[in-house]
């Protein structure tokens, strides 16, 4: 697919899932989310960068940790998401977090810019995670530290057939290099091609734990990355692929409630002091 369609197809397919983004995966995604925070290590004071930041799942903890000396500037493809996430900070008092619709690929800040620089779980969607990366280290300080975190191998992903189903119902691929960076070492290479030092990489395995097959389809379908296909889908179309989704993870299902494989990865790395 070319690079401006699909940003335009991640960008409107995010708007659709905002809604039902944090029912569904706020509690799922933690165990990625505390091993980033754990490895960034934020300060009070510090300056940081949230890219594809989402609702704020991390970025609030990250405003929480830095206090009002400090500041964290979140950005995301989705204006629905930049809206959510800024009535979030606004909720609880974060004068000092703003929150920008950016793309990963371009980021409109200087060089030099911030102490910390933060991706929980969004290189997946972007088109070129290596020109994203490499922003990350142009916007960072000498001796500033990025943390990223990605989903796994897709044979450790046991939900990983809602892209196909989606795909053969649509004409095009919806996440195409969705597990690029999962596998091996391509996350490690990755950060290091920009120019990381110090890198470390750990996987995690974790399980999405679903009450019933509604509460499966709907994180699937209406509140990750195919939620604008899905949301063209006439109400045959989504009984059907309902039924194939909920056939793949069969072999998870514990009585009415699914308990579904998945993997995390997640790397640190350091621009050197100098550079």
């Amino acid at each position: 697919m070319d690079a401006k369609l699909q940003r335009r197809v991640q960008r409107y397919g995010w708007d659709k899932a905002a809604a039902h983004y944090e029912r569904y995966w706020a509690r799922q995604l933690e165990p990625a989310q505390a091993l980033l925070l754990k490895y960034a290590a934020l300060s009070p004071g510090e300056r940081v960068l949230d890219i594809a930041a989402g609702s704020g799942l991390v970025t609030l903890k990250a405003a929480d940790a830095v206090g009002p000396a400090g500041a964290v500037v979140a950005t995301d493809i989705s204006e629905q998401m930049v809206d959510l996430l800024r009535a979030n900070a606004a909720e609880r008092g974060h004068a000092h977090l703003t929150v920008e619709r950016m793309e990963a690929e371009q980021l409109r800040f200087p060089d030099a810019s911030f102490d910390v620089v933060l991706c929980a779980l969004g290189l997946m969607y972007v088109t070129d995670p290596a020109a994203s990366v490499s922003e990350m280290f142009r916007v960072l300080k000498p001796g500033g530290r990025m943390v990223a975190a990605v989903w796994g191998a897709r044979a450790d992903c046991g939900w990983a057939e809602i892209f196909p189903i989606v795909e053969r119902r649509v004409a095009s691929e919806v996440c195409p290099l969705f597990f690029q960076l999962g596998g091996g070492d391509a996350l490690r290479w990755t950060l290091e091609g920009a120019g990381f030092t110090d890198v470390a990489v750990e996987r995690i395995s974790t399980t999405l734990d679903y009450a019933d097959g509604d509460e499966a389809c709907g994180a699937a379908f209406a509140g990750g990355p195919v939620a604008l296909a899905y949301a063209r889908f006439d109400e045959p179309t989504v009984a059907e692929a309902h039924a194939e989704y909920l056939a793949s993870i069969e072999a998870h299902r514990h009585g009415a409630g699914y308990a579904v494989p998945g993997e995390f990865v997640v790397a640190r790395g350091r621009r050197a002091a100098g550079r």
